[in-house]
């Protein structure tokens, strides 16, 4: 069986996810990216990789067409990617999301459209184009303060910020798109509540609930994400106001990985990324849950269905934190990687940034330093271990 998996940057998602996960299937996989030096590096030996323009869906399924055998699966863990790898797998009738969804989901300003016109949940925003006044925007669309404003195809926090008035909508519009130049952005009504995740994986027919995570937030008015803890099952209300809006956005083939907020009992989309989630927590999930799930996922894209029971173990806990840069300038100290255990509680710590490398402060997850994992089965000893193991680090940044 061959697969094509599409990507930008070897993520740790697709290095010690996906990439070993393939292996033990006995998949050929061919690695279509706009990057190929820096995969051929990550990669190894057994992987092919080709050069393409990856955030093209014509260019992605041309030089699939130009291979010898027909691909069994065409699959990407990327935001970026979702639209043209579901497209693609279209073309040659395999097994894949709908690309509608995936494109509700990546665009923010057609997810709220999309759940507004269902019904599932109205959110007051504004699609913000170049060349147009954006406080004007706002007013017309009667925007309220304070809000949120954000591209309307981001990631990762990437010039996310909220916004108390006009003066400020229009001064962080004019930042944003100082890096951003023709930069589409939405603007929408700040939704208070405490953070959390779900995570999902489904294949069409059976969709398994993963449990999620609390997240917590750096100061406003940004929002990167600082820690998180695992969060075994949400109350089923919540879960099932979660997966309603889901299922009105057509996003229930594969992984999926949901964040929303809860407030007074009600649960609100902040954005949907149509893959699994990131910055190490899907490998963690799959340590926790002792469950093999990057091969699950990679069945799915394969056609194969889901078993009724994923035989995820219970009775875990985990917490996941991101130490950050709080000023640009080269990091000169820090720790390595290490893997401990203290008493029952399982801790590793891999390095994000290396010493010596200089970085500009980007208020994203683009200023982690290191993650730290740790899973065990009680969430006090879990904190505790962390809290321990960070009070001793040091991590130095020199301007």
């Amino acid at each position: 069986m061959q697969m094509y998996l599409l990507a930008l940057n070897p993520t740790d998602s697709v290095t010690e996810g996906f990439l070993p996960a393939a292996r033990r299937i006995g998949l050929g996989l061919t690695v279509l990216t706009d990057r190929p030096e820096a995969h051929r590096a990550a990669a190894g030996a057994d992987v092919e990789v080709l050069e393409c323009d990856v955030r093209d869906f014509h260019a992605v399924i041309t030089r699939i067409s130009a291979r010898r055998h027909a691909p069994d699966a065409v699959f990407t863990n990327s935001d970026h990617l979702q639209t043209q790898a579901a497209l693609a797998a279209a073309y040659f009738g395999l097994p894949a999301k709908s690309w509608r969804a995936a494109l509700r989901t990546k665009d923010k300003a057609q997810m709220r459209r999309h759940l507004a016109a269902a019904g599932a949940d109205t959110v007051r925003s504004a699609e913000l184009h170049p060349g147009t006044d954006p406080v004007a925007e706002a007013a017309a669309a009667g925007l309220p303060y304070p809000c949120v404003v954000k591209p309307r195809e981001g990631v990762a926090s990437e010039d996310v910020v909220r916004v108390e008035g006009p003066g400020g909508l229009a001064r962080r519009c004019e930042e944003i798109r100082s890096r951003r130049p023709g930069a589409v952005l939405v603007a929408e009504e700040y939704l208070p509540g405490e953070l959390y995740t779900l995570e999902t994986l489904g294949d069409g027919r059976v969709r398994h609930v993963l449990g999620g995570f609390r997240t917590e937030l750096s100061p406003p008015p940004y929002f990167v994400e600082e820690r998180l803890s695992y969060v075994p099952e949400h109350p089923r209300a919540i879960t099932d106001q979660v997966l309603a809006q889901l299922d009105a956005l057509g996003a229930g083939f594969g992984a999926c990985h949901t964040e929303f907020v809860v407030h007074e009992g009600r649960a609100r989309l902040i954005e949907v990324n149509y893959r699994a989630i990131g910055d190490q927590c899907d490998l963690l999930l799959a340590q926790l849950l002792d469950i093999p799930l990057f091969e699950h996922i990679l069945r799915v894209h394969l056609g194969e269905g889901l078993p009724a029971k994923l035989g995820a173990r219970t009775g875990v806990a985990a917490r996941l934190d991101y130490p950050c840069a709080d000023r640009a300038g080269t990091l000169t100290a820090a720790p390595s990687a290490a893997d401990l255990e203290y008493g029952d509680v399982k801790l590793a710590y891999r390095p994000l940034r290396g010493v010596g490398e200089r970085h500009e402060l980007h208020r994203t997850n683009r200023d982690f330093l290191g993650v730290v994992r740790a899973t065990g089965t009680d969430q006090g000893r879990v904190d505790r271990a962390v809290a321990e193991f960070l009070a001793a680090q040091r991590w130095e940044i020199t301007p």
